[in-house]
């Protein structure tokens, strides 16, 4: 038996020859840490609580709302003469050679709102003949003019100096509030209004198809309402069996907490078995797809040569999909197979080391409620960011510039007053040149550092988010470690040791949280700055550039990676001990480097081991949600028959099964990370004499014993 060693003061924790010897868990009596780092987190807030409201007071969301006339008035408001007129109407779509000059309003055209868009094939020299005889057509036609006329007196030529009304008008449709061409296909022919030619009101016959180049990704956008409209059909259809669904998947990860408690061993096995019969299921499911494709028409094809389609489902009706769906597959079926063939040994000390963790999760039960508290504390800060993102991004005043239909004018895209565009030099130095809204914006100094302030934004969230993850590691290691260091358990236990470890985390290491989060947070600012750059710069860049940059993410990944790691067990450090962040850190590491090879035998199996959980919950799920919504159950339960798209539903279903099992082995995650540090501060400190008892349990010490974990001094 080892010598007996005299009671000492309170020293150093981390140093293995000094410790105190009366220490039974959790410091009680603490002091705040990191005060300036607290100081300047809680003035960050601040200054993000002002900017919101400096961003609510400039900004002004109808802009995105709303869309906008050449004049910048918004369409549909309230209290204004367009309040009927909620549809913005472009006077010549030809003039428009980019969609995405078409979203953002910066088509060279003259753009008003009206309250339909037109129905029939007019031009503007077909109205002059017909007024005469029917003053209808001009009642119609007229409500697509800038202002009111009383009859079309004026010219062709005119008109088109003037820009007063649309040469001609075609049958269209509302889309995001914008009058598109009503395209359609009559005997695989494309057609305007059932009509394959028009005329464009210049002289000009046109056909479907010299419009559809005009507008040519339009159409792509037109495909993708469809979709849109049939993925929200599917989720109405079937939004009670994604709900019943994540149920499943909530008391599916409840139960195997549960059950780990007692039968962790054959638990585990149950995870084996399961999660191989899955992925194997799906290697036999990608295998029948792929030969039932077998001479198919055009499933030869690749996905290069299809493209990029907005139906998913042809991707489907590709023998490659499947096949790579199959390898992929076969991948991991072959790792999982090969990982618990050469971790076989260790795999017996992870599943002691769960056992643990389920008795401290079943004492300590609220743990398993405290992940909805994070997503909550998420959302607001998600939400937060991104209203302040709006608001500043329509922030400003209407800027006006010069668009010309042919962009060779030399005062392109300078700024103009739409009230006396017409009478200035530019008008005549460019004949056909328009004074157009093009954007939300100003010169004071509020407007000049708007950039700025969206990376604040940015910046202040992404610290934000991982002080609140930071919060909940924090609170549910000072849960975990209050269970670990009760000598008899559970009579030892504190009471309400989440909530005491919680108000603990919040009263004291606030400014910990906030400098363990800061270095996070600045790290990820850097990886979003070199993925901008990257994709600006693209085009730009020779190949050592497009080197040295890939070089750059993959150790920033790699730095963000190993900072997580070590902020996990500094935060551990701080709710045993309540030291700052810096000496937390520094114990945590020099800890687990004198434990390194109960690091890499227990840590990274164990976390194996809750992986292969979350793949058996996500896994079940979502082979049931894939027989049901493709119809494979009909005998046992019958489930949505008119699905556009069977995997929308499954995705999501699959995609929050992951989040919930997630959700709850976080938990278990972080409790066995926290026994874990617990373990090793427990070894240097005890040697299992009557003095001085482990606080581990018999059965997980019994295991350490056998497989030689636990050195020879500290058995005798």
């Amino acid at each position: 038996m080892a010598k007996k060693r005299k009671p000492s003061s309170i020293k150093d924790a981390g140093d293995p020859k000094t410790f105190d010897l009366n220490f039974k868990g959790p410091v009680a009596k603490r002091s705040c840490t990191d005060v300036l780092c607290c100081i300047i987190f809680i003035l960050c807030i601040i200054g993000y609580i002002i900017l919101g409201l400096l961003a609510w007071v400039h900004g002004d969301p109808r802009r995105v709302a709303y869309p906008t006339d050449s004049k910048g008035h918004f369409c549909g408001q309230k209290g204004t003469p367009n309040e009927n007129k909620t549809i913005l109407f472009y006077f010549n779509l030809f003039s428009c050679t980019s969609p995405s000059v078409v979203i953002n309003l910066q088509c060279p055209t003259t753009q008003i709102c009206v309250s339909k868009c037109p129905e029939k094939f007019l031009t503007y020299m077909e109205i002059q003949f017909t007024y005469r005889t029917n003053k209808n057509y001009w009642t119609y036609y007229s409500q697509f003019c800038k202002s009111t006329f009383v009859k079309p007196a004026k010219t062709l030529t005119q008109v088109l100096l003037d820009d007063d009304c649309p040469i001609a008008i075609f049958p269209s449709k509302p889309f995001l509030q914008r009058c598109f061409p009503d395209f359609s296909t009559k005997n695989g022919t494309l057609t305007v209004g059932n009509k394959t030619t028009f005329e464009d009101g210049s002289g000009k016959t046109r056909n479907a198809i010299e419009l559809r180049a005009a507008a040519n990704r339009v159409n792509k956008i037109l495909d993708a309402r469809t979709i849109g409209m049939k993925i929200f059909e599917d989720y109405a259809t079937t939004w009670y069996w994604i709900l019943l669904g994540l149920i499943i998947a909530m008391l599916l990860s409840w139960m195997f907490v549960i059950l780990l408690r007692y039968i962790a061993g054959l638990l585990f096995w149950v995870f084996m078995v399961g999660v191989i019969g899955i992925i194997g299921y799906g290697i036999g499911h990608c295998y029948q797809e792929y030969c039932n494709l077998q001479g198919q028409p055009n499933s030869h094809l690749t996905v290069y040569d299809i493209g990029i389609q907005t139906d998913i489902s042809m991707y489907f009706q590709l023998k490659q999909t499947w096949f790579t769906f199959m390898v992929i597959l076969c991948l991991l079926e072959v790792f999982i197979i090969l990982m618990l063939i050469f971790l076989r040994e260790r795999i017996r000390i992870s599943i002691a080391l769960l056992k643990e963790g389920s008795k401290a999760i079943g004492y300590i039960p609220t743990t398993l409620v405290y992940p909805l508290l994070t997503f909550i504390f998420l959302s607001i800060c998600i939400s937060y960011w991104a209203v302040i993102a709006v608001y500043l991004a329509t922030s400003g005043v209407p800027v006006y510039k010069v668009i010309t239909p042919e962009g060779q004018c030399k005062h392109e895209n300078t700024t103009c007053d739409p009230e006396i565009f017409n009478t200035t030099e530019i008008a005549k130095a460019c004949p056909g040149a328009q004074c157009n809204f093009a954007f939300y914006g100003g010169k004071s100094l509020y407007h000049q550092y708007i950039p700025t302030f969206q990376i604040f934004n940015l910046f202040v969230f992404l610290w934000l988010i991982n002080f609140v993850i930071a919060l909940g590691q924090c609170a549910l290691a000072g849960a975990f470690a209050s269970y670990y260091w009760a000598l008899k358990k559970p009579d030892d236990i504190p009471p309400y040791p989440l909530f005491t470890a919680f108000g603990r985390a919040i009263r004291y290491h606030t400014g910990s949280l906030a400098f363990g989060s800061l270095i996070l947070a600045s790290i990820q600012i850097f990886r979003i700055v070199l993925e901008y750059l990257d994709r600006h710069l693209k085009e730009a860049q020779n190949n050592i550039s497009k080197f040295l940059q890939c070089c750059l993410k993959c150790c920033f990944w790699c730095l963000e990676t190993v900072v997580k790691f070590l902020n996990r067990n500094a935060y551990i450090m701080i709710a045993i001990y309540g030291k700052n962040f810096c000496k937390s850190a520094r114990e945590a590491f020099n800890l687990l480097m004198r434990n390194v090879l109960k690091v890499a035998v227990m840590d990274n199996v164990t976390d194996f081991v809750l992986i292969l959980g979350k793949i058996l919950v996500t896994g079940c799920i979502g082979v049931l949600a894939f027989l049901l919504f493709t119809q494979r159950l009909p005998t046992i339960i019958e489930g949505p028959t008119s699905l556009n798209y069977y995997w929308v539903p499954l995705l999501t279903v699959i995609i929050g099964s992951y989040l919930v099992a997630h959700g709850f082995f976080s938990v278990y995650a972080m409790c066995v990370d926290t026994i874990f540090i617990c373990f090793c501060e427990d070894l240097e400190r005890n040697d299992g004499s009557t003095e001085k008892p482990y606080f581990l349990a018999p059965t997980l010490h019994g295991t350490l014993n056998k497989m030689q974990l636990v050195s020879q001094k500290q058995k005798e």
